[in-house]
C-alpha cells in the first residue's frame, strides 16, 4: 500500500526538537499533567479559533523515553485564522518561527524555552489536514502497539548516542521508522 502521506517531508514534519543536542530521557509521568495545564493556557488565549488540541510526539506515549519537550498539536478551524493566534501565543511566552513555512506551509510553528532548554513545541495546523492526521496516526499507533513503541524507543536511544551533536542526522535517521509506522497504521485502518 502506498503511504497516503508520502508527499509530506516526514523527517521534518515529525521532528520535535531543534536544540543543540539529541537528548532522550526516561518517561516522566508528569508530562500528561504538564500538557493539560499548557492546553488550558493555550485555549484561554486562542480558544475562539481552535477546534481541538492534542498532545503528540513521544512525550504523549505512556512509558516511552523522549526528548523532554512537550509537542502540542493545535487544530485550527481554518489556517487563515493563524494571524489572530500568533500575537496571543507570543503573549504566552512562545516564539513564533515562520522560517519552516517554506518547507511546511501548512504549519505555524512555535517554541518555548531557550535553545538549550526547550520546554514546548506547538504545531498549529488546520484540523483534518495531512499534518494533523499523520501526527495523530503515529501517536495512536504507538499507544496501541507497545512493541512498536519499544522499538522506537530503542532506535531513539541508539540515534541519540550516535548523533548526540547532530540533530539533523538524528531526525533524518528516524524517517524510515516513522514512515513504516504510518504505513502500518494506514493498512490497519488506524
Amino acid at each position: 500500500m502506498v503511504n497516503m502521506l508520502s508527499h509530506l517531508p516526514l523527517s521534518s514534519a515529525m521532528a520535535i526538537g531543534l536544540g543543540p543536542a539529541a537528548r532522550v530521557v526516561d518517561y516522566n509521568p508528569e508530562w500528561p499533567r504538564l500538557y493539560v495545564a499548557e492546553k488550558a493556557r493555550i485555549l484561554g488565549a486562542i480558544g475562539p479559533w481552535v477546534s481541538r488540541i492534542e498532545h503528540v510526539g513521544s512525550t504523549a506515549i505512556p512509558g516511552l523515553a523522549a526528548k523532554p519537550i512537550l509537542d502540542i498539536l493545535v487544530g485550527l478551524r481554518k489556517l487563515d485564522d493563524a494571524p489572530h493566534c500568533i500575537p496571543r501565543m507570543e503573549k504566552l511566552g512562545y516564539e513564533y518561527v515562520p522560517d519552516y513555512e517554506k518547507e511546511l506551509p501548512m504549519r505555524r510553528y512555535f517554541r518555548q524555552g531557550s535553545r538549550e532548554n526547550r520546554t514546548h513545541h506547538v504545531h498549529m495546523v488546520e484540523e483534518g489536514s495531512d499534518f494533523w492526521v499523520a501526527h495523530l496516526r503515529f501517536r495512536d499507533f504507538l499507544r496501541d502497539h507497545p512493541d512498536a513503541a519499544r522499538r522506537y524507543e530503542l532506535l531513539k536511544r541508539q540515534l541519540a548516542a550516535q548523533f548526540e551533536n547532530d540533530r539533523d542526522a538524528y531526525t533524518t535517521s528516524k524517517k524510515d521508522f516513522i514512515n513504516s509506522i504510518l504505513t502500518k497504521a494506514v493498512e490497519a485502518g488506524d
